[in-house]
C-alpha cells in the first residue's frame, strides 16, 4: 500500500513539473463549452464554435496566459553560449596500495595453538 502511494505521489509531482495540469483543465474547457453550445445549436456547430478562437472562455485565456508563463520561465538561463560545452571525461589513474594485514591471533610468532597440549592416549581408554 505504501509503495502505491509514494508511485501514486511521484506521478503526481511529475505531471505538475511538466505542466500537464493545463492540459487536463483546457480538456475540462473544451468540454463545458462544447455541451453548453450544443444544448442551443447542432453538435458540429458547437464543436466548430469551442475550437474557433474568436470565442475563448475565460478558462481558456486564463490556461493560455499560464502556459505562456510557464513557457516564458522556464529555468533555463537567458545568457546563450557561444558554442557546445564539451565534457570530457578522462580515466582515472588505476592507483594499486598493498594493504597491511594483520591477524591479532598470529602475533605470538606462528605458534598455533594447542602445540603446548599433550597427545591424546593411544589406544583410547575404553569403557567398561
Amino acid at each position: 500500500m505504501l509503495g502505491r502511494l509514494k508511485i501514486s505521489l511521484v506521478l503526481f509531482a511529475w505531471l505538475l513539473a511538466t505542466g500537464s495540469q493545463w492540459d487536463l483543465l483546457q480538456t475540462l474547457a473544451w468540454g463545458r463549452m462544447t455541451v453548453d453550445n450544443a444544448q442551443t445549436m447542432t453538435l458540429t456547430e458547437a464543436v466548430a464554435r469551442t475550437f474557433s478562437p474568436d470565442t475563448l472562455c475565460p478558462v481558456c485565456r486564463a490556461v493560455a496566459a499560464a502556459k505562456q508563463e510557464q513557457s516564458g520561465n522556464s529555468g533555463v538561463p537567458s545568457g546563450g553560449v557561444e558554442g557546445k560545452i564539451l565534457i570530457v571525461f578522462q580515466p582515472a589513474p588505476m592507483m594499486l596500495a598493498p594493504v597491511q594485514v594483520s591477524f591479532p591471533w598470529l602475533e605470538n610468532g606462528g605458534i598455533t595453538p594447542g602445540a603446548s597440549r599433550a597427545a591424546p592416549p593411544l589406544p583410547p581408554p575404553r569403557a567398561v
